[in-house]
């Protein structure tokens, strides 16, 4: 008998909004099932871009929605940063921050001196999303750049998420003073490598498996450094989206929520879907992780054969089409 997505890896490098959250309230069955999931032995982490926050609030926030965390099983794009730059200098030198107190307490962790103004002597600049920082900060920590300092982006998401509905990211930004500067920084978050190789290092294991909601970063950083993922359907990814997917972007295993890691990898069971006149067709009975195994497998089938997406309109998670 096949066993459960837990039970198959040793750790989950978990993203968090649209994943474990949205906004200040848990994704509904996902704090009951990440507990199992560690009951059952998985080892959670938590990997987010988020540079703003640091690793304790975001423990904090999880044990308060009911899953206990420690600060060591947060890892962010903060942190990941901080290790670029500090292959770069010097301990003990002064790094301009273009960001918040993730950031500038990720830098004293690795003994670098965060400064936001130009009276020091930074000898590198580093940026990230920090929502209550001064338009002189980056002013200044821009013209550091276009000046040639060793220049390291946390991320480069070009939204985050607002009680308001998306709003401008630190990808955004980022590219403002790269026009500014004629530049491009390197970049330590999803789905570039240094945040995954970061979080391993941070929480140990061998057979890891990324969860997210985003193509583009959670699952295609998980093709960057080689690993198995599951996409979950609780956050920003569509049925349209995965209908154009290239094979090369395709995660391991799509299913409805969090509620898959207690099962073995999903599979059709009684769905049958078909592609008719280039529209998905989707007939049957099942649960939802089975839908979206049948759906996505034929829509992938579809896109390969004829090199055009299906159409998806009308088609709901766990229905059938009339």
């Amino acid at each position: 008998m096949a066993r459960p997505l837990a039970q198959s890896y040793d750790v989950a490098l978990l993203d968090l909004d649209g994943v474990v959250y949205v906004g200040a309230e848990a994704v509904p069955g996902a704090v009951e099932a990440l507990n199992a999931a560690s009951a059952d032995g998985l080892h959670l982490a938590y990997v987010t871009n988020n540079a703003a926050r640091t690793p304790a609030y975001v423990a904090e926030h999880l044990t308060d929605l009911g899953i206990t965390t420690a600060a060591v099983d947060v890892v962010t794009s903060a942190q990941a940063a901080a290790r670029l730059v500090a292959q770069q200098v010097p301990a003990g030198s002064q790094v301009f921050v273009i960001g918040g107190d993730g950031l500038e307490e990720a830098l004293r962790e690795r003994d670098l001196v965060p400064v936001v103004d130009l009276r020091g002597d930074p000898v590198a600049v580093v940026q990230g999303f920090g929502p209550q920082m001064p338009w002189r900060q980056v002013i200044d920590g821009a013209i550091l750049v276009r000046g040639g300092l060793p220049w390291v982006a946390t991320n480069m998401d070009l939204t985050v998420p607002t009680e308001h509905g998306p709003g401008p990211g630190n990808g955004t930004l980022v590219g403002l003073v790269a026009d500014y500067a004629n530049r491009t920084p390197v970049v330590a978050g999803k789905p570039q490598k240094p945040l995954f190789e970061e979080s391993l290092a941070r929480v140990g294991g061998e057979h890891p498996l990324v969860v997210g909601d985003r193509l583009d970063t959670d699952i295609d950083g998980a093709h960057a450094v080689g690993w198995d993922s599951l996409l979950v359907m609780t956050g920003v990814t569509t049925l349209a989206d995965l209908a154009g997917l290239a094979p090369e972007r395709r995660p391991t295993y799509v299913a409805a929520d969090l509620g898959a890691l207690l099962k073995p990898a999903p599979e059709a069971g009684g769905w049958h879907t078909t592609v008719v006149d280039g529209a998905l067709s989707v007939a049957g009975s099942g649960d939802l992780n089975g839908w979206w195994a049948a759906v996505t497998a034929t829509l992938w089938a579809h896109l390969d054969d004829t090199g055009e997406p299906a159409r998806t309109s009308g088609a709901e998670p766990g229905s059938v089409t009339p």
